[in-house]
């Protein structure tokens, strides 16, 4: 059961991380590597590290993508040159 479910979820892992590095808009970056942070906490708590995952999943996906996305908010597009 583990074998199947854990060969899906490390394919979609893989699968947001390459969109992640390719997505050219930076919130779309940041949503991706949420998932990616939220699919990892989900493969901790399948190999039944419970704490592990819930900090994975509380720092991953929680704090880390609301800070990048205030960073990214209160950060200018335009140049001052």
């Amino acid at each position: 059961m583990f074998s199947l479910l854990g060969t899906v979820l490390g394919l979609i892992l893989i699968i947001t991380a390459l969109i992640s590095l390719q997505v050219r808009n930076l919130i779309a970056a940041v949503v991706t590597l949420t998932a990616f942070s939220s699919i990892l906490a989900l493969i901790y708590l399948l190999l039944g590290a419970i704490d592990v995952a819930l900090t994975e999943a509380v720092v991953g996906a929680g704090i880390t993508g609301v800070l990048f996305i205030i960073a990214i908010l209160r950060t200018s597009d335009r140049s001052t040159d």
